[in-house]
C-alpha cells in the first residue's frame, strides 16, 4: 500500500479520496487541507472550486488553476501545526509547506497560514498569508518530518 498524497500513511482511497469525490466530508480543517492538496495532485478542480468559502469563489480561475495542478510536480505536503480547527470548532488555520516542482522544473516551498471556517457542518477554505517557518539549520531535521536533515531534504 502507497501512502496517500497528504502524507498519511494511508491509501489515498482510504483518506483524501472521499472527500474529493464528495462521499465523505472533513471531520477537520486539517483534513481538508490534507484533501485540498491531494486535489492539486490530481487536478481534481472542481473540488478546490467546492471547497473554497462562498466569499472566496468569484475570482476562483478553473483554467489557470488546472494549468498550474497539471503542470507541478508535487513532491510533499508538511503539516507544521494547527489551531483549532477540530470537530467541535467553527474556525481554524492549518499552517504547512507544499513542495512542488513547476514547469520550468524549478522547485519551490509553499509555506502558508490557510484559514478556515465552519458552514453548515462543512470546512471550507477561506484564504491564506504566506508565512516564514522558523529558522532551521542545515543539520537539523527536516521540518518536514522525512527524518533526513534540512540540507538534504527541503533546504
Amino acid at each position: 500500500m502507497s501512502e496517500c498524497h497528504c502524507g498519511k500513511k494511508v491509501s489515498y482511497e482510504d483518506c483524501c479520496e472521499p472527500l474529493i469525490n464528495g462521499s465523505q466530508m472533513a471531520s477537520s480543517a486539517e483534513q481538508l487541507m490534507r484533501a485540498r492538496y491531494s486535489a492539486y495532485v490530481t487536478a481534481s478542480i472542481d473540488f478546490l472550486h467546492d471547497s473554497l468559502h462562498p466569499d472566496s469563489r468569484d475570482d476562483f480561475d478553473f483554467d489557470s488553476t488546472k494549468k498550474w495542478a497539471e503542470g507541478s510536480t508535487w513532491h510533499q505536503l508538511s503539516i507544521l501545526g494547527t489551531k483549532a480547527g477540530q470537530e467541535q470548532d467553527k474556525v481554524g488555520s492549518v499552517d504547512f509547506i507544499a513542495a512542488y516542482t513547476d514547469e520550468e522544473e524549478n522547485d519551490h516551498r509553499h509555506c502558508e497560514r490557510s484559514q478556515f471556517k465552519k458552514v453548515d457542518d462543512q470546512w471550507l477554505f477561506c484564504d491564506g498569508q504566506t508565512i516564514v517557518p522558523e529558522k532551521i539549520g542545515r543539520n537539523d531535521p527536516c521540518s518536514c518530518g522525512s527524518g533526513k536533515k534540512f540540507k538534504k531534504c527541503c533546504g
